[in-house]
């Protein structure tokens, strides 16, 4: 079974139309933890909204909110995954049909996947936020003319498909196109290296770090782009205060570990 991490924190909005889109899945043999990194009671009530009527179980997992603490949160979440592969989703995002089908296809073991995400403008967001619930086919009318006119800013690969093959395979580390928002490794892997780095706080480069050290520890990493794309709602730049700090323990590590 897969498990979906959903990691949200204060945009109740958003994370309905995210669950929304998980209850359309093509690939209904999955479960939701949500890892709520302190988030208020309105968060809590849109995740009770969908006990029940979602085909598939939903978790709520809830700490205080500190500050931006996402690594820990994420790792009570896999602690508590009842699935053997995990897919890292957040909150602010949200899947096509899909979604888990594809992460499904892409799943092998000894690999990780990186997947990829279409950015959406402040209006196209705004619209979205106003809908009553979400609809796939309603987003993907006029799905060219969203392109042109910036609403989306990738269109091709919402339309072709590509399957698995070894032009997805990474060679070494690279920064490029991590993204904590998708993507998916063997739960026994991120146990293996201790989950996330929590001692990593503060918005930036938790994932790149879980990425190294998943690679360090012999897991070869796999693109999940023209497959796995996900929306990512536009929202104000996180704080991003401590992500210079995070970019230089991450790069520290990768020095370590060449010597």
């Amino acid at each position: 079974m897969i498990s979906v991490l959903l990691a949200t924190y204060n945009w109740p909005q958003a994370l309905k139309l995210c669950l929304e889109s998980l209850a359309t899945q093509t690939d209904q043999n999955f479960e939701i933890i949500v890892a709520d990194d302190g988030s208020t009671e309105s968060t809590k009530h849109v995740i009770d909204s969908f006990q029940g009527s979602l085909p598939t179980a939903i978790q709520h997992l809830w700490q205080e909110d500190q500050g931006f603490r996402k690594t820990k949160i994420l790792n009570q979440a896999i602690a508590a995954a009842h699935g053997d592969y995990l897919v890292f989703l957040d909150g602010d995002c949200i899947v096509q049909p899909d979604f888990v089908a594809q992460h499904r296809k892409l799943a092998q073991k000894g690999y990780l996947v990186t997947g990829s995400r279409v950015l959406l403008n402040q209006s196209l967001t705004q619209d979205l936020l106003s809908w009553s619930r979400w609809s796939f086919p309603n987003f993907c009318s006029n799905l060219l003319s969203k392109r042109f006119s910036g609403g989306i800013n990738k269109y091709w690969p919402l339309k072709i498909k590509l399957g698995d093959g070894h032009w997805r395979h990474y060679k070494k580390f690279v920064w490029r196109r991590i993204k904590g928002c998708n993507m998916a490794c063997w739960k026994a892997d991120a146990e293996a290296i201790n989950g996330f780095d929590e001692t990593m706080t503060g918005w930036g480069h938790e994932d790149a770090d879980f990425v190294f050290r998943l690679q360090h520890h012999g897991i070869r990493r796999k693109s999940g782009s023209w497959s796995t794309e996900v929306f990512h709602l536009f929202h104000k730049i996180h704080d991003q205060s401590y992500a210079a700090e995070n970019a230089r323990r991450v790069r520290e590590k990768i020095m370590a570990k060449a010597l």
